[in-house]
């Protein structure tokens, strides 16, 4: 159990620093939110595609594959949108309806076991997001992007772990770049940016530290329950609040912090549930 979960530590401390580059375009730059995810998607793909083994592109004639594809490219959508206003820290807390909602997905059409103490957690989990999101009394409309992108990342990674036999978390990680590109393509052209080297630069780190954090995501999804592994996508809290404050200088108020160790918390706990 401890390499997964210090594979997970990995993964999740780079998506967050994929999305951190993503804001600096979308809020320093002026950059459209669409052009940061579809040259996340594009870049991803011409890293990946000369690696991919004999029978990757056979994949995406597979519903399934393009399902998929569709959270993951919707997800990276709604989160920039999110970024462009809020706090990384505050969006990554409400993106964590995502694991709650892979947890609920995951034991019901994948019949995985949950059990009722880590369902209770997960129900913890659920109202430490809304203490962040505070809908009506408070919270910012912008973190609405922020639970729409979690809902779509919780479909996700329900879908990696329903689709890890079709084939190896390389070819699946290339058909999900093609196929999320070729998604976004019609919303992010009309909004292409003029060529920069900082944008450049910018959207080659985005696009490097997402599919990274996603492949290693996949090799740990692969050999394990998503029931038991979706609590360790809480990682990204530690990342997220730690990236924002360094870069941003960006720290939660009350009520976000209090939301965070809720979260936290409660997913810790139920990482920690092995049986």
């Amino acid at each position: 159990m401890l390499k997964p979960i210090v594979i997970m530590f990995i993964a999740m401390s780079m998506i967050p620093a994929g999305d951190l580059s993503g804001k600096l375009m979308t809020e320093g730059m002026g950059v459209h939110p669409s052009f940061v995810a579809l040259s996340r998607f594009v870049l991803g793909a011409l890293i990946v595609a000369p690696l991919a083994p004999h029978g990757t592109w056979a994949l995406l004639a597979d519903w399934r594959v393009w399902l998929r594809a569709c959270s993951i490219a919707f997800g990276v959508l709604a989160i920039q949108t999110a970024l462009r206003t809020e706090a990384l820290a505050d969006v990554f807390a409400a993106f964590f309806v995502g694991p709650i909602i892979s947890f609920a997905l995951s034991a019901l059409f994948l019949r995985e076991p949950a059990g009722w103490l880590r369902s209770l957690l997960m129900l913890a989990g659920f109202c430490g997001v809304l203490l962040v999101v505070r809908p009506g009394v408070g919270g910012s409309p912008g973190l609405i992007w922020a639970l729409v992108a979690g809902s779509c990342y919780g479909t996700f990674l329900t879908t990696s772990r329903w689709l890890s036999h079709i084939g190896s978390p390389l070819q699946l990680t290339a058909t999900q770049l093609v196929a999320s590109a070729v998604i976004v393509a019609p919303f992010s052209l009309p909004h292409l940016p003029a060529f920069t080297w900082p944008i450049a630069g910018l959207s080659l780190s985005s696009a490097a530290f997402s599919m990274g954090g996603n492949l290693l995501l996949l090799y740990v999804y692969a050999r394990a329950e998503s029931t038991k592994m979706a609590p360790l996508v809480y990682f990204q809290l530690i990342a997220a609040t730690g990236l924002g404050w360094l870069v941003f200088n960006e720290l939660p108020d009350l009520y976000t912090i209090t939301g965070l160790f809720v979260i936290l918390a409660a997913g810790l706990t139920s990482a920690s549930l092995r049986r």
